[in-house]
């Protein structure tokens, strides 16, 4: 196989289950390259919490709220989630993760960040891979405030990116229409959930899969994909 699949990555950068399936499809790509199976993946805007402040909320009321979740039950949820982080990364060389949720954790307004992530896209996918791991740790490892613009800047100077040109797009507003329209796109396909997996434009693996259900997913439609060519 020599052409790449397309994969268009449907997710939010608060998303933890989205921290998971990134590092699962990405491990399951590392163990498909001796077949021959490639990919380019392509990130697509979602907001959770179009309507969030810029200040944020605190996630374990944020939780409680949207699903009834007690505290205990929501402190559970971290770890479980922190676990199946670490163990979805862990075959990534160099890119362990680190997912450092707690009771004070916050969620964040993330239409500025969508709006880099298109930005970076435009310089192709691996400075908008790199931004969208940047904005991950910043978010999870860090703790920081993704509504702010300094917290942004810095994670695209992180990715390679040009941090006075980011800024620009930041304040300018660039990008903005871009988003929306992406987003309403993905709704309209259906997409309400989280993070969203679309391959060759038809195939759907949805959530945080581990990643030998994302391997035998590629390899299945590589294999489609070579006898109908």
């Amino acid at each position: 196989m020599t052409k790449p699949l397309h994969i268009d990555f449907v997710s939010d950068v608060v998303c933890p289950w989205c921290v998971v399936g990134l590092g699962g499809l990405e491990t399951a790509l590392e163990k498909l390259k001796p077949e021959g199976i490639t990919a380019e993946i392509e990130f697509k805007p979602f907001e959770l919490n179009p309507d969030m402040a810029p200040e944020g909320e605190n996630v374990g009321e944020h939780i409680a709220a949207k699903y009834g979740s007690t505290p205990e039950q929501s402190a559970a949820n971290r770890a479980m989630i922190k676990s199946r982080a670490a163990e979805a990364w862990a075959g990534l060389e160099g890119k362990a993760f680190d997912m450092r949720m707690d009771e004070t954790s916050r969620i964040w307004n993330t239409f500025d960040a969508h709006r880099l992530l298109a930005w970076a896209g435009e310089a192709g996918p691996a400075p908008q891979r790199a931004l969208k791991e940047a904005l991950f740790r910043a978010n999870f490892t860090d703790g920081a405030n993704l509504s702010d613009a300094r917290v942004l800047t810095l994670a695209a100077e992180a990715a390679g990116l040009d941090r006075a040109e980011a800024a620009e797009v930041l304040a300018s507003g660039r990008f903005a229409a871009e988003v929306r329209a992406e987003q309403t796109l993905w709704r309209q396909r259906g997409i309400n959930s989280v993070p969203a997996v679309v391959v060759e434009g038809k195939y759907l693996i949805s959530g945080g899969q581990p990643a030998a259900v994302f391997e035998e997913a590629l390899r299945k439609i590589a294999s489609e994909r070579t006898a109908t060519a």
